[in-house]
């Protein structure tokens, strides 16, 4: 099998992964700010970071995955200054701000789990981080990193841009930053506008704040990250994942915050998935163009045609490489449901195969390029594009055109297998067109048409004809083969 490779946005190259104590990874992924209901935007980190988790145990890894949940700190507008997002929606429906971060938090994991994605190994909550916050900050400022304004505490960028690359990860020149930023100075209590806050002075109609050396206030929204994922993972791990909307300036503050407190970046690869767009720009909720996964499922938002079933958003987001941009519409959608209940089909059919003295058909060769497919970055359209190739040649098993072995056939069930449903991490559900949950239909319609054979080895065409029409009429479209017949529900 072929070395795993992942793509490193800091090296900005595919490297081969070697994890820092053999046998385990740690991975951590920013989770999502708890204000709102997940939308479809939110599906995509999660399913790639799942994706990579379920890989990284299958091929024998220990994996602690930590996936945080922002609950204070998080500014609306990502600045420095204005409201928090989850006291901003606290206000407007007249709750305590926990009770929103525990709406979310809860519809956030229903949805998650809808979507088939693994839970983390843990899932720390900013507010529950308060005490390793304050110490991260306080060490940046004995390193002289961090200085002090009216009783707010900024990361001071200047200063560690002396001595090292700030800029590094995105790919941004800090030179053009502050060409960017510099008439914006004078308007803020910070030193340079570059500046990112690690602990905002709160004022007294502040509802989420905790005592401090500084004074009550609130931890920034990006020393949340570096205070959580090294507690659990260690001053050095292995993954740090996310949207590629946070690579600047969240991930880049974070890889700063990192260098400056312990000398060196706890990370070794940084991996970013690419954005969901719709009519080509960014799909989030403070542009108001986002359709939530709730709607998703049940069809309700006026732009959807139908409903989709979580395992079809799912297979639509695998369907393009995790680096690569993903247009939402209708029509990709369906194409993603239709080529979905296709795969569904054919492990339907192979379950039900014969074996033969021999085969005529390549299952080494068709593993040895799904794990080609996977072990390059997680190339998961070649990896169902290789899939698909199989389906044919199920297809034309099933139809005599191509014979397996029984040794080929436990091999070929326990590839799908693997791959469908423990990597791919999809599975059938209701909604889908074949389904092993629907059993009882199948039955009922096998039934029906061995009757139907019957009738016709009879020359009771009557009979014949009456169950084909009505199944028919009902949406169930008939094939006559030479071994029977097959059978699917129309669209």
């Amino acid at each position: 099998m072929s070395e795993f490779i992942i793509y490193n946005t800091l090296s900005r190259k595919k490297e081969i992964f070697k994890s820092l104590i053999p046998g385990h990874v740690g991975m951590y992924v920013c989770g999502p700010t708890v204000y709102g209901e997940a939308h479809l935007g939110h599906s995509r980190p999660a399913i790639t970071f799942d994706l990579l988790f379920r890989y990284l145990q299958h091929i024998g890894y220990n994996v602690r995955y930590v996936r945080n949940i922002t609950d204070v700190g998080h500014l609306v507008n990502d600045a420095d200054e204005g409201e928090d997002k989850i006291e901003n929606k606290a206000k407007l429906e007249a709750l305590e701000p926990m009770e929103v971060v525990q709406r979310y938090t809860n519809s956030y994991r229903k949805n998650m789990a809808q979507l088939n994605v693994l839970p983390p190994s843990i899932e720390p909550s900013a507010s529950g981080h308060i005490i390793e916050q304050i110490a991260a900050i306080q060490k940046l400022e004995e390193g002289g990193f961090a200085y002090r304004t009216n009783g707010s505490v900024y990361f001071d960028v200047e200063k560690f841009a002396a001595k090292n690359s700030y800029g590094k990860l995105s790919g941004r020149k800090i030179e053009d930053l502050y060409s960017n930023t510099r008439e914006l100075d004078a308007q803020s209590e910070k030193r340079s506008s570059l500046d990112f806050a690690l602990w905002k002075n709160a004022s007294p109609e502040h509802l989420m704040k905790w005592p401090s050396p500084w004074g009550q206030g609130f931890p920034g929204w990006h020393i949340e990250c570096t205070a959580m994922s090294t507690k659990y993972l260690g001053l050095s791990f292995d993954i740090h994942g996310g949207g590629l909307d946070l690579l600047f300036p969240h991930h880049e503050a974070e890889m700063a915050q990192g260098k400056a407190c312990f000398g060196h970046d706890p990370v070794k690869y940084w991996m970013h998935n690419n954005l969901i767009t719709i009519n080509g720009q960014k799909m989030g909720k403070s542009l108001g163009n986002f359709i939530t996964l709730d709607e998703l499922f049940s069809g309700s938002h006026p732009i959807l045609e139908q409903a989709y079933s979580p395992v079809s958003i799912r297979f639509f987001i695998l369907q393009a490489h995790y680096r690569s941009p993903l247009d939402f519409s209708n029509s990709a959608l369906q194409a993603a449901e239709k080529g979905m209940e296709r795969l569904f089909k054919a492990i339907s059919i192979l379950e039900g195969l014969t074996a033969s003295a021999n085969s005529t058909v390549d299952i080494a060769g068709l593993k040895e390029k799904c794990y080609a497919a996977i072990n390059d970055d997680l190339n998961t359209p070649i990896l169902i594009a290789h899939l698909f190739d199989g389906v044919k040649m199920i297809n034309s098993i099933q139809d005599g055109k191509a014979t397996i072995s029984a040794t080929d056939l436990t091999e070929l069930e326990k590839l799908y297998s693997t791959f469908t449903f423990d990597i791919l991490g999809l599975k059938a559900e209701s909604g889908s067109k074949v389904n092993n949950g629907e059993s009882t239909l199948k039955e009922v319609v096998d039934l029906l048409l061995n009757l139907r054979i019957e009738a016709k080895n009879n020359k009771d065409w009557a009979t014949s004809d009456k169950i084909r029409n009505s199944l028919t009429q009902m949406g169930f479209e008939i094939k006559d083969t030479k071994d029977g017949f097959e059978w699917e529900i129309k669209k």
